[in-house]
């Protein structure tokens, strides 16, 4: 796990490193998807992250909790290093990047296995340490595509990073279809990956949703996407009623569409 996990990192920081090596000054201005963030905004949120993991704080130089897209207190603490980074120049920003993931790739290889499998707070509650790096994968991977898709620059939809992703967003599946989609127990949905990565993810209700290996017969309802819009929606990063018509619906049509109006679950 542990291996697999910091491979991903350093493959995912290499990637974004060659995108930002190769954009104009001029594109590190460019609005994303996300919220009041440009590209150089969403940089500044890689490396304030990182600094964090390092051991450093945030000037706290506003009250940020006034922005409208702050909605939580990891979204405060995001806030104050996209704000205190945000006058920096796209050179220095992008060494600080290095900098940064540089430190904390030397100090997860060091890390001792059983450090890295030991208990430890995540965004998405308590779990372990490989976990919280399994998130950083997802969400580095994702910003990247923020900034790809900010700066009309596509790739590394596939690899190691981008499946660590998918993971992490499969294992949502269950919350998404049960508790948002209320998806009715006795049903099952499949959401049919069409590429660039190919996956079935299975959903089976029985009192309470849970991602499941294969399904005992047909779907209820089959959603099939491709992998990137699929990515997108989940994180909220494109409105679900623009996209509807690229996924087919087999089955059910009314379950399948509220389970693809739940899909967005994170931004």
């Amino acid at each position: 796990m542990k291996d697999t996990v910091v491979r991903a990192l350093d493959e995912e920081w290499a990637s974004i490193d060659g995108l930002l090596a190769g954009l104009p000054d001029a594109e590190w201005s460019r609005p994303t998807s996300l919220p009041g963030w440009s590209v150089q905004d969403v940089v500044s949120h890689i490396v304030g992250a990182e600094l964090g993991l390092c051991g450093q704080t945030p000037p706290m130089t506003k009250d940020v909790k006034a922005f409208d897209h702050v909605r939580n207190e990891i979204g405060v603490v995001n806030e104050y290093w996209v704000d205190w980074l945000r006058d920096e120049t796209p050179q220095h920003l992008h060494d600080l990047f290095r900098e940064a993931t540089s430190t904390r790739s030397q100090t997860l290889q060091a890390m001792p296995a059983a450090d890295f499998q030991a208990p430890c707070w995540t965004p998405s509650g308590e779990d372990t340490y490989a976990r919280y790096m399994r998130i950083r994968v997802f969400d580095c991977w994702m910003h990247e595509q923020d900034i790809r898709d900010a700066v009309g620059r596509k790739g590394n939809e596939t690899g190691l990073a981008a499946e660590l992703s998918l993971d992490e967003i499969t294992a949502a599946m269950g919350y998404i279809v049960g508790k948002r989609a209320q998806a009715p127990s006795g049903s099952t949905v499949t959401i049919q990956l069409t590429g660039p990565i190919e996956r079935s993810v299975n959903v089976s209700v029985d009192g309470r949703a849970k991602v499941v290996e294969t399904l005992d017969g047909p779907a209820t309802t089959t959603l099939a996407m491709d992998s990137t819009l699929f990515t997108r929606l989940c994180g909220g990063r494109t409105p679900i009623d623009d996209r509807l018509g690229e996924i087919r619906f087999d089955g059910d049509q009314e379950l399948g569409h509220k389970v693809a109006k739940a899909l967005p679950f994170t931004i």
